[in-house]
């Protein structure tokens, strides 16, 4: 007789990892987490992250509660309220978030980190990506502190060694294809298992093997033309299945299915990211200088606001614009503001020493209209705002069409740098209706018994763009949260 688990975890990632370890938390003795990919590659997109995760604290005392270790001398770590995660949330998805959904994850937040902390999980400020020195002390903006240390990898390597402490079973290299749905209950999933079908037996699956970003078909035909072009900044692995398995038993599909989270990446990238290099490919420290079109024109208000609620919805004007790329440019006064990524191997770069000699480095651009852009940006900089770049400083342009916002320096001081970019998809918002237990909903909004979703494949969280270190956060609490219904 085939063996039944008391729970079955498709995927690989963050959000699968959660869940698998929260469903041995509430007592559930036999589970199995499979995962299409290798042992090599597994992780889904949550192996490429830099590992920021946005939580709810109110002060250093609840910063100290996750990272025992951590001092304040000479920081201002500030806070981040329940209040503003919310706002935030509602800000950027232009109010389309599901207001049950988003309070799940911003009321979780915290306990979720917490409880990451305590099975054993490292977090540690991130220094050099959201703070600034202002008078002697580091300061820390957009409400986004801490990352797991070692990025992505750690995370990963470290949530599985919490798996296997706790006796849950992971098999690598198997597919699931399909889900057995019979009595309309889920009692387990189909696999291709070293190139044989099988079928695997359990009272509930839990679905958080990602969205369809690696599809370049499922791409196209829900994001719209052009999208077949844009570079995958995480696993091939993420292809939708489970999203179509679920759809094809009659769950409702949620949130916004043509949107995506996409940012500016190396226009020379590969077709996926590799694990080397990882998220070194993006390239967002745009607020600091100016982005130019293949017409030699601005498309973006590099300066709209922090870069955390910007940055993965810029991927998407790129892929707008003529020829799918771009080009980054910021001068000597800002260079050590940018991020690491700009100094990756390989990365697509270009320096000159006057204006005149970088437009004719910029390949594929117009030249002419290029340096007119640069000159007649300089001559509208509001010089009487003095640059501020841990607040939005209303330091902004006058006089030309599209205005820059905030951090708006002159491009005056050589050498020059300019930084290639292309549209880099990370993840896709489109996915299954769930309720407030994360049991994935059929399209007359009953639960389908047995089935649960988290991760990625949870709809209506994020609709156009997301506050960075969300996705991190969502795929923990909604794997937690599954976890814990798919055994109760």
């Amino acid at each position: 007789m085939n063996k039944v688990y008391d729970v079955i975890v498709v995927g690989g990632g963050n959000a699968a990892l959660c869940a698998a370890i929260s469903a041995s938390d509430n007592g559930a003795k036999n589970i199995l987490l499979i995962d299409k990919a290798s042992k090599k590659e597994t992780g889904g997109n949550s192996r490429y992250t830099t590992g920021s995760i946005r939580f709810v604290y109110n002060g250093f005392k609840d910063l100290k509660k996750i990272m025992p270790k951590l001092s304040s001398k000479n920081v201002d770590f500030g806070k981040y309220t329940t209040k503003q995660y919310l706002d935030d949330m509602n800000r950027v998805t232009n109010g389309k978030t599901d207001k049950v959904l988003s309070k799940l994850l911003v009321n979780n937040s915290f306990k979720t980190v917490e409880w990451m902390s305590k099975k054993g999980m490292e977090f540690t400020p991130i220094y050099s990506r959201q703070s600034y020195k202002v008078g002697g002390k580091l300061k820390f903006w957009g409400g986004l502190t801490a990352e797991i240390k070692g990025e992505g990898p750690k995370l990963i390597e470290g949530l599985t060694k919490i798996a296997k402490k706790q006796k849950i079973e992971i098999k690598y290299n198997t597919t699931a294809t399909k889900l057995i749905f019979e009595k309309n209950k889920v009692s387990g999933v189909e696999v291709i298992d070293n190139n044989k079908p099988k079928q695997i037996f359990a009272s509930s699956v839990i679905l958080a093997c990602g969205g369809f970003e690696s599809n370049p078909e499922m791409r196209t035909r829900y994001l719209g033309p052009g999208w077949e072009m844009a570079k995958v900044r995480g696993t091939k692995h993420n292809t939708g299945d489970g999203l179509k398995m679920a759809l094809d038993i009659g769950a409702a599909p949620y949130g916004n299915w043509s949107g995506c989270h996409a940012v500016f990446h190396d226009m020379n990238g590969p077709e996926f990211s590799d694990l080397k290099i990882s998220n070194r490919y993006r390239k967002i420290s745009y607020a600091f200088g100016i982005v130019l079109n293949a017409n030699g024109e601005r498309f973006v208000d590099e300066g709209e606001d922090f870069r955390n609620y910007t940055y993965a919805k810029f991927g998407k004007e790129v892929i707008k614009q003529p020829n799918q790329f771009a080009w980054q440019i910021f001068d000597k006064k800002v260079k050590k503001l940018l991020y690491k990524e700009y100094k990756a191997p390989g990365v697509t770069k270009v320096t000159a020493k006057t204006l005149e000699e970088l437009v004719s480095k910029l390949k594929g651009v117009n030249k002419v209209k290029a340096l007119k852009t640069i000159n007649e940006y300089n001559e509208s900089v509001n010089t009487e705002i003095a640059f501020n770049p841990t607040i939005k400083d209303g330091k902004n342009t006058i006089g030309i069409s599209l205005s820059k916002s905030n951090w708006a320096n002159k491009i005056d001081s050589p050498p020059y740098e300019a930084y290639g970019v292309t549209c880099g998809i990370t993840f896709t918002f489109g996915g299954l209706r769930v309720n407030s237990k994360a049991q994935v909903l059929d399209v007359s909004m009953k639960p389908i018994q047995g089935l649960f979703a988290a991760g990625e494949m949870v709809g209506g969280i994020f609709y156009f763009n997301y506050p960075g270190g969300s996705g991190l956060m969502s795929g923990a609490v909604f794997g937690k949260i599954a976890g814990k219904s798919a055994v109760r």
